[in-house]
């Protein structure tokens, strides 16, 4: 019996060290860059989302909406209050669903996390995320604004923090919000990876082919839906 825990505690252990050392770079990256981004150039990101509002572009305003939303560093928790403070300034509406879904789906550390997989996997991602801002501006303007209906109702968002980065110092204020993503995605992260050696050991390859190999829209259908509990515990931070 402590043979067998022996053995399967080398195991374990080799696979959380393999998997460790290719993904703890890219978190690290992560965490820097989009630390360094916020901290830096965050204001200037959320300034060409204001500067829209001057330009007649109609319905294809969706479209910066959802790239601007893309490069934001904010979390969903930051993202929701700063949607309303836009909405404050008369951001339209189908602008504001493409910048907070685009900026919820993906932010400058997920683009790093996700190079991780590879350059189809990161292109896919990108793509689809903007593509998804921009649906969701585009509904929101076919039923919602095109008919003069108010489609946010942001009152009890106002009163939240939309900037944490308040500190006079710049070194301290980086360091500060270098520590919060540490704090916000360490424990996922490592979880993460121990789950991911959990699955990787002991179940087995045939159960997902059976899943999810078999019926090609079946197991696109299962894995999407796998996916979002994962992704929200683990990326939705």
């Amino acid at each position: 019996m402590i043979e067998i825990l022996r053995r399967e505690g080398v195991y374990l252990w080799y696979y959380f060290t393999v998997q460790f050392e290719q993904i703890f770079p890219y978190w690290v990256l992560g965490i820097v860059l989009g630390s360094v981004i916020s901290v830096f150039g965050k204001r200037n990101i959320h300034d060409m989302l204001t500067a829209l509002q001057g330009k007649r572009l109609g319905a294809l305003g969706v479209i910066p909406a959802s790239i601007i939303g893309i490069a934001s560093p904010l979390s969903c928790y930051g993202t929701i209050p700063l949607t309303a403070s836009f909405s404050e300034k008369g951001i339209r509406d189908d602008w504001l669903a493409a910048f907070m879904m685009s900026s919820i789906l993906l932010n400058p550390q997920l683009i790093i996390y996700s190079a991780a997989l590879g350059t189809t996997a990161l292109v896919v991602r990108i793509l689809t995320c903007f593509f998804g801002g921009a649906l969701a501006g585009f509904l929101v303007r076919a039923f919602y604004v095109r008919k003069n209906k108010s489609f946010f109702q942001f009152d009890s968002f106002r009163e939240l923090p939309s900037d944490r980065d308040t500190d006079p110092n710049i070194l301290p204020r980086l360091l500060k919000n270098i520590w919060r993503n540490v704090r916000a995605t360490g424990l996922y992260f490592f979880f993460g990876i121990v789950l991911s050696v959990l699955f990787q050991r002991y179940v087995p390859s045939g159960l997902m082919t059976y899943l999810f190999g078999n019926d090609e829209a079946w197991g696109v259908l299962m894995a999407a839906t796998i996916g979002v509990p994962l992704a929200r515990s683990f990326g939705g931070w």
